[in-house]
């Protein structure tokens, strides 16, 4: 008997794996470039001769521009293709990491991170809608939002870790520098592997140019005044000012949105209470993830006195950890359980974690105290992500998947800068309180008085993951779709519409050649 022919379905799986790869190497760049820079900032600092004033901006430039940017982003994805928009966000990104490795002045080095944000703001939601687009199958499915999800999670942990190792032996310019190599590449890959998505000329609508302008600098005035607050304190008139026009902005949006032919950011995206919920609790388990990564930067450097390399390590186990829970975990019970029973769960085993790093002492050993922690978080925070970053998009149709996929992205993003922001004023106002009524010249005293204001913060972080833990349970209903099923939407009018809109895309990005004419 001779053999059958192939179909090309096994190409097509093939296909949609390495289009996997790529865009999960895409996150993993946009995640750690957060928190790489972060070691690398007091050489950076002394290289360049930046004021201790202006250093926060090396971080805030890159904040500010990715999460005012977001919803913008993601729209012009949605209207101009996926593909498209992403490739352009890659080479940008890494044109911009070239720029600021050669910066020879502190401008120079503000700019090119700006610039870094923009691009990213741009990758980020592409790289969201494209994954939704690529896999409709529930287990197909599952897996890669695992796989992603575990990258989302993890990758602060790798910046500190490759931040640490590239500024002790080679360069703090490296750090900047190591994303041209892995953004050109990328993006080669994103051009040969993933399919174009196909954006009908007469659904092209126009840019929504007042919601744009709303949005992004409502969600600017949110960061710059909550990324201001490390600094100035909650009380300041910029800060309050700030927030306060950044709330209004995003009320106006709201306004403006709902009587807009074509809106930015179609309202019901965010009225479906599963999208909600999921976004507003990886929002907040973001505050509590940012707060950490902060306090035990300085416990581990300034109160262990770790070297920035072995400080980076030390995240590792979480990192693993993250990793784990996503990919061994919870990618095989998304289609099993309902998702409130993963992201509720792993809200209380990461509050479990920051429980138990409220114990912490300035002798405290890192294997008894930080290490359990570390692996009660990281295995809590991999059952949140994955199944939360599904519900961004499922039962979105493909072409609002990019402005889905900017609302969890943003949710992210306000999340971290909050939560750095409120939390570094709460260690530290806990701090002052200690040493007021205490020797403070003396530096086992002021030693106990940061560790103080880090356990202080970590109470606070405790209580918003169990806000977070609450939120999921009541507001996520979410249940899985039958194995074999394309995902649909959940609860939304026009279900038969949108489910053969989702399994056309489907077809177009597995390589599914229209059938002939006549």
């Amino acid at each position: 008997m001779s053999a059958l022919p192939a179909t090309g379905h096994e190409d097509a799986d093939r296909r949609r794996w390495w289009a996997l790869a790529v865009i999960a190497t895409a996150q993993l760049m946009i995640v750690l470039d957060i928190t790489i820079v972060n070691i690398a900032l007091p050489s950076a600092q002394r290289s360049l001769g930046i004021s201790d004033a202006d250093r926060q901006w090396v971080i805030t430039a890159y904040t500010l521009a990715f999460g005012g940017l977001l919803l913008l982003g993601g729209r012009l994805g949605d209207l101009f293709g996926r593909k498209r928009v992403f490739t352009v966000g890659l080479l940008g990104f890494a044109l911009a990491s070239a720029l600021g490795g050669a910066a020879a002045s502190p401008a120079m080095l503000f700019g090119a991170r700006a610039l870094q944000g923009a691009f990213g703001a741009l990758l980020a939601p592409s790289a969201l809608g494209l994954l939704s687009t690529t896999f409709s199958d529930p287990r197909e499915r599952s897996t890669a939002f695992g796989i992603f999800g575990a990258i989302a999670g993890g990758g602060s942990a790798i910046g500190l870790i490759a931040g640490g190792l590239l500024t002790e032996y080679l360069d703090w310019r490296w750090c900047l520098f190591v994303n041209v190599p892995i953004a050109a590449v990328t993006a080669f890959a994103a051009f040969t592997v993933l399919h174009r998505d196909h954006v009908a000329k007469g659904r092209r609508m126009p840019l929504d140019l007042p919601g744009a302008l709303l949005g992004c600098g409502g969600l600017l005035a949110i960061v710059y005044g909550t990324s201001e607050a490390v600094n100035r304190g909650w009380g300041d008139a910029l800060v309050l000012g700030s927030l306060g026009l950044g709330a209004a902005l995003l009320a106006l949006f709201v306004l403006v949105e709902r009587r807009s032919a074509h809106p930015l950011l179609p309202p019901h995206i965010v009225a479906e209470r599963n999208r909600a919920g999921g976004a507003l609790s990886v929002g907040l388990a973001m505050i509590g993830l940012f707060g950490l990564f902060l306090f035990l930067t300085y416990y581990l450097q300034v109160i262990k006195h770790f070297s920035p390399v072995v400080s980076g390590l030390s995240f590792l186990p979480m990192t693993a950890a993250i990793v784990l829970a996503s990919t061994g975990f919870s990618a095989r019970m998304m289609t099993r359980v309902p998702t409130r029973y993963l992201v509720g769960p792993g809200l209380l085993l990461a509050a479990a974690g920051m429980a138990w790093l409220t114990q912490m002492r300035v002798g405290s050993p890192w294997a008894g105290m930080v290490l359990p922690a570390e692996l009660l978080l990281g295995l809590g925070l991999g059952l949140v992500f994955m199944p939360a970053m599904s519900l961004a998009t499922l039962g979105v149709a493909p072409h609002e998947a990019g402005a889905a996929a900017a609302t969890l992205n943003s949710a992210q993003q306000v999340g971290g800068s909050v939560g750095t922001a409120l939390l570094n004023t709460v260690a530290a106002s806990a701090t002052a309180s200690f040493l007021a009524t205490r020797i403070a010249s003396d530096p086992a005293v002021r030693a106990q008085g940061a560790v103080h204001g880090y356990v202080v913060a970590t109470w606070v972080a405790m209580g918003v993951l169990l806000v977070a833990a609450l939120v999921a349970v009541l507001m996520i209903d979410h249940r899985p779709a039958p194995i074999g099923a394309t995902a649909v939407p959940m609860g939304e009018a026009g279900e038969a519409e949108v489910r053969a809109e989702v399994r056309a895309e489907a077809r177009t990005e597995a390589g599914a050649e229209p059938p002939p004419a006549g």
